[in-house]
């Protein structure tokens, strides 16, 4: 049996850590359950919904809905991958641990940085993106937009109540993830039915019109709105970042993940339609005269009393998907500075006495508020900087996938207790396309020929500067050289934990070797 620095037995969760190379740092109190919760709220159904609904239905009006299906398809075989490479790396950090352990150091530095933006990014989106809904829950206005400076107003108290939240420990994560996900279920679930049974003003036939969508261009109009399904299926890798805070991560993590797709997928595939089919002005939706949808849709159906209801849910949601990613940024960051791999390694390596990582989690919740004051100026660029947290997202996935393929051709089969087996290679070649795809689709130039180059082409100019500072910081500083965290051992570890599963005893004086602080 393998035993700690103290002389103590180490439980199976222990043990395996040891065997990769580290040490417990945290507490495993987020159950099978919280840690989907996590992924789910990070994907987050009920606030894509409410963020893209209108997006999507001006850009090309109800056959948007489709990029859900295939969206759906392409980001389950991702999940998949992932589960293999979460089974056998059971590590906080995620992508960057995954990236490294399949390949190197440099590999996983430049994969991480980009990931980090994107994370950084898409706590800001979110939190904007709440900044309708929390005007209209107090003014009752379903007309009301809000001005550039009210959202950097709720956008930054958004960011500080999660900071809060997420700063007093892993047990509050888990809760606010179960309320989440039961705010989630609620405003997708319920009300969706609620309007699909007494509420149904358009036919299902409506879900193949165009409404007159895309002036004649309705092909690159479609194209277009892919980001509806591009951005709703992003974030189920945030199970994996909590993995040293997760019992049995090796079995149950793959099983949140894939969950989080599918589950989340059908809840938002249901309320989608089920906006649609309610609207009782649909045309008016597609043609853009409808400032807030579907606040607009639950005045009618629910109310006003109900439709502040939903709201509360909604912000709940919106909240506790913040909560999520910043979770999930803390834990990359943390992971990145405990193998000294991040610029200030000393600070943000640090552990406060509940177990949180919290001066990560300040450095993930005060970029967004910087991002928030950009923002500002420009307010109408906010969904092109959700373009391009989506694209440094997909790169970075592609980027695990290409590096787990790649680990494949060099004799990888994956060693944890949940794999694809004859699979894997299908399903890994069926991934990196679908990703390499994806990202042509976010990189497009918007199609509003009028906007300046620089606003039509912001996710890949976004994109190209973070890559760009990256790769110089990562030439100069050479962070990757100053770790001796293990790397590029996935056909070895694999090899271990196999002969670990087969026999009775674990092998203690070789774990002691791999340990790392």
């Amino acid at each position: 049996m393998s035993t700690s620095s103290s002389g103590q037995p180490l439980s199976g969760d222990d043990a395996h850590l040891r065997v990769l190379g580290y040490e417990e740092n945290f507490d495993r109190k987020i159950g099978m359950w919280s840690n989907f919760a996590l992924g789910f709220l990070y994907l987050s159904p009920l606030v894509a919904v409410l963020s893209m609904f209108t997006q999507a239905l001006t850009t090309a009006g109800p056959p948007s809905i489709l990029w859900l299906l295939v969206a759906a398809g392409g980001q389950l075989l991702v999940a998949m991958v992932f589960g293999e490479i979460v089974s056998q790396f059971p590590i906080a950090g995620g992508l960057y641990q995954w990236a490294r352990r399949l390949w190197n150091g440099k590999y996983a530095w430049i994969l991480s940085w980009i990931y980090i933006s994107g994370v950084v990014v898409g706590c800001t989106t979110t939190a904007m993106f709440s900044a309708d809904f929390v005007l209209a829950l107090f003014h009752g206005d379903s007309d009301i937009s809000s001005t550039p400076g009210q959202k950097l107003v709720i956008a930054t108290i958004m960011v500080l109540i999660a900071l809060v939240l997420n700063s007093t420990g892993s047990k509050t994560l888990a809760t606010i993830a179960k309320v989440g996900l039961a705010a989630e279920l609620a405003g997708i679930i319920l009300v969706g039915l609620f309007l699909l049974i007494f509420h149904r003003e358009n036919d299902f036939s409506v879900l193949f019109d165009t409404m007159g969508a895309g002036d004649g261009e309705y092909f690159n109009a479609f194209v277009t709105a892919a980001i509806i399904g591009l951005v709703l299926y992003y974030g189920f890798e945030a199970c994996g970042e909590v993995a040293e805070e997760t019992p049995n991560p090796s079995r149950m993590i793959p099983r949140s993940m894939m969950l989080t797709v599918i589950l989340g997928g059908a809840a938002a595939f249901f309320s989608f339609v089920g906006y649609i089919l309610a609207a009782p002005n649909l045309q008016g939706i597609v043609d853009g005269e409808v400032a807030n949808p579907i606040t607009a849709i639950l005045n009618d159906t629910l109310g006003t009393f109900g439709t502040k209801v939903f709201l509360v849910v909604a912000l709940t949601s919106f909240l506790a998907c913040v909560m999520g990613q910043q979770a999930a940024g803390s834990r990359l960051i943390f992971s990145f500075a405990r193998d000294d791999m991040f610029p200030g390694s000393r600070v943000f390596k640090k552990i406060s006495a509940r177990k949180v990582p919290v001066n990560a989690t300040i450095a993930v919740a005060g970029l967004p508020i910087v991002l928030f004051f950009l923002l500002y100026f420009i307010p109408d660029a906010l969904f092109r900087v959700a373009a391009f947290q989506m694209l440094a997202g997909y790169f970075a996935f592609q980027m695990v996938v290409f590096a787990a393929l790649r680990a494949r051709t060099k004799g990888w089969k994956p060693g944890g207790s949940w794999t694809l087996g004859k699979w894997g290679w299908p399903v890994s070649v069926g991934a990196l396309i679908y990703g390499v795809v994806s990202m042509i689709l976010l990189a497009r130039p918007n199609g509003d020929t009028s906007l300046p180059f620089y606003d039509r082409w912001i996710a890949l100019i976004g994109f190209v500067i973070v890559a760009v500072i990256g790769l110089v910081y990562m030439t100069i500083a050479k962070p990757y050289e100053r770790s001796s965290a293990p790397e590029g051992d996935a056909i070895e570890i694999a090899n271990r934990l196999r002969g670990h599963h087969h026999s009775r005893s674990g092998e203690p004086d070789r774990d002691q070797e791999l340990v790392r602080d």
